[in-house]
């Protein structure tokens, strides 16, 4: 069961996805890659900060190394 309202100032993990555009799988694996911390709730329904959402979308994602190379000229 979701949160009616989630605390003042914090968003679920399913309006935290909404909020940064992306799917909740990715909230759950920035707060796995340490991108993205909870600031509450309990294990299964966890809460973060509004403004800690919008940092960890705005955060530089590390490079995987499976990007093709370019072609020097």
């Amino acid at each position: 069961m979701e949160y009616l309202q989630p605390p003042a100032g914090t968003l679920t993990t399913s309006l935290a996805a909404l909020a940064a555009g992306v799917q909740p799988a990715t909230i759950r694996d920035w707060v796995r890659r340490g991108i993205l911390t909870r600031c509450g709730g309990t294990p299964k329904r966890p809460v973060y900060r509004i403004n800690d959402v919008d940092t960890a979308r705005s955060a530089s994602k590390p490079y995987s190394g499976n990007r093709p190379k370019a072609n020097a000229a």
